[in-house]
């Protein structure tokens, strides 16, 4: 067992300090926002609320849970994640695999028009005209479809197969195996660690994305509990969210006028970001697992 040096623990001391600090000013604003969302909106505003709620109430999550909209918003942010990882994932990895193919023609000039597309673009304007004429504008699929696939994740699944063995597509070709059999029953199950992976960064794209929302919906139903929040964040108006509250709520009005924008906004904001934070520990194991292990024997 290595010995440590009066030297090397003070500087394991001095990189322990620094982390812990450098954990808790990463952490400390989530609890702050937390604790906020827990306490009463009016003694809020007094100051002073930083580590503890200082006038417990749930006030402020009876507010968001008993507003159809919101619960809405939150519905279709869960469908929009589900939805947009699963089929970004399954096409992302199909275009993938179609790029590995030796006998693809033209496939050096197919990934340079990719990588282009990934510095230029054509703007937003012609990207709302074009959107508007797919019939596309005001619709679920608008928050989809137009990021079905990632050219970054695709070369990352691009790399990933062509470091697969040449041995594991061999053998399934000589069992009759077509490139479909290839890529469902070979290269897609050993590619569990890289989708894992790929999946959360897509489930954390489509779980914050707020801003694709804003330009093509208008109506209020489709909209994602991301694109709702900000719109609470950009209102100082407690009146107007406090008006279209459903009739259970204004029933219980009175008993909740110590709720304020920004408590609703932090009870909200809390909402939209504990379910993609639950999913962080289920993914976390493959980031490291090993992905061949035993795959091709001799």
């Amino acid at each position: 067992m290595l010995k440590l040096t009066a030297g090397d623990r003070a500087l394991l001391a001095v990189i322990y300090a620094l982390l812990a600090i450098l954990g808790f000013v990463a952490f400390y604003p989530f609890w702050n926002a937390a604790v906020i969302s827990f306490n009463e909106g009016i003694d809020t505003v007094k100051g002073g609320v930083t580590f503890w709620p200082r006038e417990f109430t749930l006030a402020n999550y009876r507010i968001v849970f008993e507003d159809a909209r919101l619960v809405n918003a939150f519905l279709i942010s869960i469908l929009r994640t589900v939805v947009g990882t699963f089929c970004g994932m399954l096409a992302t990895a199909i275009f993938a695999y179609g790029m590995t193919r030796r006998e693809l023609i033209g496939r050096k000039y197919y990934m340079v028009f990719c990588i282009v597309t990934m510095y230029f673009s054509g703007g937003l304007i012609p990207s709302f005209l074009l959107i508007r004429e797919l019939g596309m504008f005001n619709s679920f699929w608008v928050m989809v479809v137009p990021g079905l696939i990632s050219v970054w994740d695709m070369i990352i699944f691009r790399t990933f197969f062509l470091g697969l063995p040449l041995g594991l597509e061999e053998s399934a070709k000589v069992d009759g195996s077509s490139n479909w059999g290839v890529l469902f029953r070979i290269v897609l199950p050993l590619s569990g660690p890289v989708i894992a992976t790929l999946s959360l960064f897509t489930a954390v794209y489509h779980w914050n994305d707020w801003f694709t929302p804003s330009i093509y919906i208008s109506n209020a139903d489709l909209l994602p509990i991301q694109t709702k929040l900000q719109q609470i964040l950009n209102s100082n108006i407690m009146s107007e969210q406090m008006s279209q509250l459903n009739s259970a709520a204004q029933g219980r009005l009175n008993k909740m006028r110590t709720v304020t924008t920004k408590s609703l906004s932090m009870a909200t904001m809390m909402v939209a970001t504990l379910p993609i934070l639950c999913v962080y520990p289920f993914v976390q194991k493959y980031f490291v697992k090993g992905v061949l292990v035993g795959s091709l024997k001799e």
